[in-house]
């Protein structure tokens, strides 16, 4: 018996921390083939869904897939996303949740993908170091003279470095 994933599980405990903290809960996810979603919301091979209970009809979390029906431009639309896809799950109002790495996707060039498929999929790079990733300061400025404080404001966001 194989064992199974501890993806699914993981979906539903935050979906469950989101709404008992009065938080909506995003569902990002990769688009393939055996994905149900509105093409014409899909960008750069994913989609990022509201699986509120205000914003979504039936949702169900199985652990093979997510499915509901949702509202898209007053159009009732079917939605089925295998788990192997999922990408993150976090709540819109502050960023917290999870992300996960997608699996069972072609990859990049892979046979029997097709390009615009292949073209499609998540693909992982290396990410420098905040050593090597912050600007230097020009030579005869000083560092700590920069006293402005943090900005502040707008909805906190899940940012996925690719």
């Amino acid at each position: 018996m194989s064992e199974i994933s501890t993806k699914p599980y993981l979906l539903r405990a935050i979906y469950e921390w989101c709404t008992d903290n009065g938080y909506t809960p995003y569902l990002a996810a990769a688009v393939d083939a055996n994905t149900l979603v509105p093409r014409e919301f899909v960008k750069n091979g994913e989609i990022v869904l509201n699986i509120s209970f205000t914003a979504t009809s039936g949702l169900k979390m199985d652990n093979d897939f997510v499915s509901f029906h949702a509202r898209f431009g007053g159009v009732s639309r079917e939605i089925s996303i295998p788990v192997d896809n999922v990408v993150a799950i976090y709540a819109r109002e502050n960023g917290q949740g999870m992300a996960f790495e997608v699996t069972n996707l072609p990859a990049r060039g892979e046979e029997g993908a097709g390009e615009e498929e292949a073209a499609k999929s998540p693909a992982l790079s290396a990410v420098p170091s905040v050593e090597e990733a912050a600007p230097r300061p020009a030579e005869g400025t000083n560092p700590q003279d920069d006293n402005d404080p943090p900005k502040k404001g707008g909805r906190p966001t899940l940012t996925r470095i690719k």
